[in-house]
Formats: C-alpha cells, sequence, structure tokens
C-alpha cells in the first residue's frame, strides 16, 4: 500500500550525524514525531589526555534510545549494498563529518536531505559557524538541501535568515541556535517533501563562497592587531581551537591561553592546554571600545586546575604572578 505520509510514525528514515550539533538536530526532530530506524555516525575515538575510548554524542543518543546503530569506518560498497536492503523513505545528514557517495544519496526514494547552518550558497564547506563569526558576516542561518556529490552543493529545499540580538556571538551559543532552528525547519518540510509538495530550487553557484578547516594553529592571538578583530576570532574559536599567544617572562617563552571573561567563568569552564605554561583571563569587553585590553594572567602551572580563578583587577595592563609570589 502506498503510503501518504500524513503523520512522522509513517517516515522510515536513516540519520548520519557526530557531534553535538547534530543530537540537537535529533532532538528537535523527536519532539516533532520523527524518530529514525537507522543512526549512521563514526567510530568510537580516543579523547583527552588519557585518551579514552568515547563514542561521538550521536552514537550515545542512539545508545539511550535502542536505536539501531553502525559506525563504519569508511563508507563502502560492502556498508552502502547493506542499506540497500531495506526500503528507505529518505536520508537525512547533519554534520557527519565526510562526503556521502552519490551512490548512497540515491538509496532513499526520496533522496538525501542536510541541514547546513549558512545561508547557503554561502558559507559552504566544514566550518560555516565559526567562520561567520570570524569573517563578522552577520547574515547567518540554516539551510535545507537536497545532497548531491559535490560538498553543500545541492539544490535548496528550505532556508531560514535567523537573526541574532547581540554580535558578535559565542561560537557554542551561535552553533546550538542555528541546530535548534536546523532541526525545527527540517521537521517542519520533511512530510512536504516526501509527499512531493516542496520544489527545491538550484542554488546560484556563481554566489558561492567557502570556508576551510579550522587548525590548532589557528588560535594564535596578535595582541597588537585590531581589537575588534581579536573579540571576533577569540569568540570564534571558543572551545576548539581556542586562542592563546606567547610571552617572554625571565626569558623563559611562555603560552598563554586566552579566554572571553563576559561569561561567568569557574574553576570547571575553563578548557587547561596541555602544552599552556599559563592561563590568560582577557576582558574582551575592552575590545569594543578605543582603549588598552584590560588582562589577568598567572603563571601559576596548569597543572593547579582547582585553583580558584579570581576576576580581573580594574586597571588596563597585564598582571603577572609567579608561583609562591603574592599579588601587592
Amino acid at each position: 500500500m502506498k503510503k501518504t505520509f500524513q503523520n512522522p510514525s509513517e517516515l522510515k528514515f536513516a540519520f548520519f550525524g557526530t557531534p553535538a550539533l547534530a543530537v540537537t538536530v535529533l532532538g528537535e526532530l523527536e519532539n516533532a514525531g520523527f524518530v529514525p530506524s537507522l543512526i549512521v555516525t563514526r567510530p568510537d575515538a580516543p579523547v583527552g589526555r588519557g585518551k579514552v575510548l568515547t563514542s561521538p554524542p550521536v552514537a550515545l543518543w542512539a545508545k539511550e534510545r535502542n536505536i539501531s546503530l553502525l559506525q563504519p569506518a569508511k563508507i563502502t560498497d560492502n556498508f552502502i549494498a547493506e542499506l540497500r536492503k531495506q526500503e528507505w523513505d529518505v536520508f537525512v545528514v547533519a554534520a557527519y563529518g565526510k562526503i556521502l557517495p552519490q551512490a548512497l544519496l540515491d538509496i532513499p526514494m526520496h533522496g538525501t536531505l542536510n541541514v547546513h547552518p549558512s545561508l547557503l550558497p554561502h558559507l559552504r564547506g566544514p566550518s560555516p559557524i565559526r567562520s561567520a563569526i570570524l569573517n563578522d558576516e552577520r547574515d547567518v542561518g540554516v539551510t535545507i538541501i537536497a545532497l548531491d556529490a559535490e560538498m553543500d552543493h545541492g539544490p535548496i529545499v528550505e532556508q531560514e535568515f535567523v537573526d541574532i540580538s547581540h554580535w558578535p556571538p559565542h561560537a557554542r551559543e551561535l552553533e546550538d541556535l542555528l541546530a535548534h532552528e536546523g532541526g525545527r525547519l527540517l521537521a517542519g518540510a520533511l512530510l512536504s517533501w516526501v509527499r512531493g509538495e516542496i520544489a527545491a530550487q538550484e542554488q546560484d553557484h556563481a554566489q558561492a563562497t567557502y570556508c576551510k578547516p579550522i587548525k590548532k594553529e589557528d588560535g594564535l592571538i596578535d595582541l597588537s592587531a585590531d581589537p575588534y578583530q581579536n573579540l571576533i576570532k577569540i569568540r570564534a574559536f571558543e572551545g576548539w581551537p581556542g586562542t592563546y599567544t606567547f610571552f617572554e617572562r625571565h626569558g623563559q617563552k611562555i603560552r598563554v591561553q586566552i579566554i572571553d571573561t563576559l561569561k561567568r567563568i569557574t574553576s570547571s569552564s575553563i578548557q587547561y592546554a596541555p602544552k599552556a605554561k599559563a592561563i590568560c583571563l582577557i576582558q574582551t569587553l575592552c575590545a569594543l571600545v578605543p582603549r588598552p585590553l584590560e588582562a589577568f594572567a598567572t603563571t601559576a602551572p596548569v597543572q593547579e586546575q582547582q585553583q580558584r580563578v579570581r576576576s580581573p583587577r580594574p586597571r588596563c595592563r597585564m598582571h603577572w604572578r609567579q608561583p609562591g609570589m603574592h599579588r601587592q
């Protein structure tokens, strides 16, 4: 009997995704009644200094709900053949982490939909959220596309501009906001898409812009550079790769981590870089006005992770404290 797709429970789909952003999209789908029959994510990987084998967030979400889970190291012909053994209405992709081959995208009756956190064709690529902040591009939003074999190239199914009340936002906040909006937009479009009520529109490829993968060394900050550019860099690289600079102290080069202190700081919220020799807390509010950057830095070893973090003094200069010394 032909499906009419009058309610979410009729839709049989597989979900491809890996990080926390994809879990947020899954949560919005679940809230709307859409639950995947299968989840495909990346394999478990070593995490942290202890190299503890850890499941991706999407895998944990699937296990909590007893949803079938596959974690292929590669998308092989054998893997694609296994998927073809079942009939699928649609596949959904959100931050899976790899480009999927056309042979896989073509398996479902109604193709494969992707949630992309930018206003395509702008910011195609692997880092649209952080790149939007870094490039000071204030027109942000989410796009649902029908995937093809090229990166973020397929026709647009739905698109929505998202208003940001304050700029520049923190990367994690913008990521969470766009993931929720993208999940809701997808949930609202899924049934209409499989019923054939939406005609996808080709992207204007001549207007396409691209973003590149972010590397650890991209987080280096030049404190003599434009303060606003430093502010957006600190916000864009929040979490990973983080931002840092180098100081010379008593002939020793010290790597100093820089974080935004406009957010509430606790010892548990600071990310201690394994190679960092010190932590530098930058009050980036000063970057918004034409005056020197206000900061507090300590050369206390990073192993002292539970030490109390004090607020910056109200002076626009650096304060240094050697271990075992008291500040005057």
